[in-house]
Formats: structure tokens, sequence, C-alpha cells
């Protein structure tokens, strides 16, 4: 059997694809066997839960906006062989359709990158995180990158501009903008908080409050009408 020049280009190309999605799916589960069972702080989780839930909140307007946790993010190294890899606390994605997404999110296989990468340090994690920031700023090419700082209390964001990260100023509110997403994020009550199209976005325990109070106030008004209707009926009883 002969195979014609563009036959054999198509087979190699498909087995170099099938070969490097190989190296990506074994540091895929390289990765999970060895992290499966690392320990997370508590205002850590509570501050990924935090973030997770404000942007899903944010989804339901912007579907295109796509929230993830603790993802891991693998892309070439350089020399084609193991990839290297990111873990953030919190990534957000900006794409038209659903990700297909496995066990990890391999750069070269996606239609798109990571847009926002948001981590939050901590004693245990303070060096790892200094070296995803160089990756996400030379490496990846992130557009913007969050660091909270629990210790400290402090919060920086960071837009990509001419290859390099420069320090985004907080507006006239005190909040950091992100205009592509329509968001401002700002400190408050110790916790990084989003503000969508000008709002504060409430959390579960927020919209359970929310919906107490109007089940508490329809309650009310059905119990005053129902009293209304009862002394309509007493006063058509004596006429």
């Amino acid at each position: 059997m002969v195979v014609s020049p563009a036959g054999g280009n198509r087979m190699t190309e498909a087995q170099d694809r099938f070969e490097l999605l190989s190296k990506y799916s074994e540091t895929a589960y390289w990765y999970i066997e060895r992290h499966c069972h690392d320990d997370v702080e508590p205002a850590q989780a509570k501050q990924r839960d935090i973030t997770r839930w404000s942007f899903e909140v944010v989804r339901g307007t912007r579907p295109d906006v796509q929230p993830f946790t603790n993802l891991l993010i693998q892309f070439p190294a350089g020399d084609n062989e193991t990839p290297d890899w990111i873990a953030p606390d919190n990534s957000v994605f900006v794409h038209a359709a659903p990700l297909d997404i496995g066990n990890s999110f391999d750069i070269p296989f996606q239609p798109v990158r990571p847009f926002f990468v948001l981590e939050y340090l901590t004693e245990a994690n303070r060096r790892r995180i200094q070296e995803n920031y160089e990756l996400c700023e030379r490496k990846l090419e992130i557009r913007y990158y969050l660091r909270f700082d629990f210790n400290a209390s402090t919060l920086e964001l960071f837009k990509l501009d001419g290859g390099k990260y420069s320090t985004i100023l907080p507006n006239a509110f005190g909040r950091y903008a992100i205009p592509e997403l329509e968001l401002e994020v700002a400190l408050l009550d110790k916790w990084v908080r989003y503000w969508f199209r000008g709002e504060l976005v409430p959390l579960p325990g927020d919209l359970l409050k929310e919906r107490d109070a109007e089940r508490k106030a329809r309650q009310a008004a059905e119990a005053e009408l129902a009293k209304l209707r009862d002394e309509l009926a007493k006063a058509k009883e004596q006429d």
C-alpha cells in the first residue's frame, strides 16, 4: 500500500497529537495521585467557595463566564516533553460554548486560555504561588491575576500589559474593575467579594435571608387580606 505524502502527513500529525495527549494524561494522573489528599485551610476553602458561588451567579447572566475551583491547567514546558502545570484556587474562562474538561485543562487541546486566575496566599503555599504568578505572566499570558493574602488581609489585582503584569488601582468606590467581565472586586468583611454591574453579588446565606424575608412579607400580606375578608363578610351579615 502506498501512502500519499498528504496522507502520510496526516498520519504523522495524528500520531504526534496522540503522543502529546498521552503525556498530558500521564501528568494529570500523577497530579491526582499526589495531590488528591492535600489539606486546604478552612479560610482558603471558604474563599474558594465564595468566589465559585459568585461567578456562578454571574454566569446566570453571562453564560460565557465559566468558573472552576482547583482546576489543573497544563501547558507546554518548552521542550515538548512533560508539560508544566498550575492548579489555582479559582480560574475563570470566557468562552461562548461549554468547555469540555476531563481531569485537567490542557492548553494545546482547548479553544481558549484562562482569562482570570485567583490565588489565596497561606504560609504553606507562598512559594508555589509566587511561581504560579510568574508562569501566568510569562508562559500562560493570563489577562488578569488576583492574589489575596489572608495574613496581611491584602488584595492585589494585576493585568497583563505588554507581556508584564501591572497593578490595577482601585476606583472611586475602592474596588478593582475588570471591565471585560462587567465585574469589580474588593475586600468586604475580610473576604474577597464581587460586584456585577455595580451590585454586590449575593452569597447563598444572603439569598436565603432574602427568600425568608419575602416569604414572611407574603404571609403577612395574606394574613392581612384574610382578616379584611373576614371583616367584610361580617359587615355584610350585619347589613
